[in-house]
């Protein structure tokens, strides 16, 4: 079973009302499995998809992704009402239209890797992170898409909670740590995110130590997606756009580097050990 996308788009500030939207094509969906006489567990079971996606899609909650909306309008029998329903949704504000093709891609990846060099990994920023970066964000953003930003960071963070059989990897530079974005009570808030996050069983989290001769992550940061079909996929991002990587070849230099890179970085439990060194020093 797979989970229905739940990611944003558009510039920040230039959406129309989201809500209204995914609602009605939650209604719309509701009515439509009722008629067919689905109860959402049989539902789930028949359109591949979790009962927990299912019910969240109805309530307005997720952003369904196209081959949803096919398998759907397939298994109700209603292609044309659906794609209608579809056509004028608006996704959730805060998440960056260049970003938003990998998002959808990470909601149902059964394995993620990261490895990052410019900034703690998004999924593992903690709040008052979060609220760091975007404070300093130039242009300068308003309070509201701040919060909208903040608010849609978060969310794409229940991941690591709610797909519990999805492996996720990060290595992580131990400079971005050390480098005190927003002051020492930030610096704090990542710390104990980092430790709290490297508990749950399908997270590992590993640190590049600041010196590493052997460093193969010279080309910068790099994500990589397994998805439920068991193909990979790579994701860069630059300044205000990113690149999906699908060419065989690029992608498996991508995985040959990042297995490099975990076997370059401190084990997990090393990892942990520094990050607890690391924030009783500050």
């Amino acid at each position: 079973m797979v989970d229905v996308e739940d990611a944003g788009a558009g510039a920040v500030g230039s959406e129309p009302e989201v809500s209204d939207g995914l609602k009605t094509f939650g209604a719309v969906h509701k009515v439509l499995r009722e008629e067919a006489g689905f109860t959402q567990e049989a539902y789930a079971e028949v359109v591949g998809y979790s009962v927990h996606a299912i019910a969240k899609l109805e309530q307005g909650r997720r952003f369904p992704q196209p081959r949803f909306i096919e398998r759907a309008g397939e298994v109700l029998e209603a292609p044309r009402v659906l794609r209608a329903a579809a056509r004028n949704l608006a996704r959730k504000q805060g998440l960056a239209s260049w970003f938003q093709q990998w998002a959808g891609i990470e909601e149902e990846a059964i394995s993620l890797y990261a490895y990052e060099c410019r900034a703690i990994p998004g999924l593992l920023q903690p709040e008052a992170y979060i609220r760091a970066i975007f404070e300093r964000r130039l242009p300068p953003l308003t309070e509201e898409q701040i919060e909208r930003q903040v608010e849609a960071r978060l969310e794409r963070q229940r991941l690591l909670t709610e797909r519990p059989n999805t492996a996720f990897s990060f290595v992580v530079e131990q400079a971005l740590v050390e480098r005190g974005v927003g002051g020492t009570q930030v610096t704090q808030s990542v710390i104990d995110h980092l430790l709290q996050a490297g508990r749950l069983r399908n997270v590992e989290i590993q640190i590049m130590p600041l010196r590493q001769a052997d460093h193969v992550g010279v080309d910068g940061q790099m994500y990589l997606a397994e998805t439920p079909d068991h193909q990979w996929i790579g994701y860069t991002e630059g300044q205000q756009s990113s690149v999906l990587i699908t060419q065989l070849e690029d992608v498996s230099a991508m995985l040959q580097r990042y297995g490099k890179l975990r076997q370059q970085a401190l084990g997990r439990e090393a990892s942990m050990s520094l990050l607890e060194q690391m924030r009783g020093a500050l």
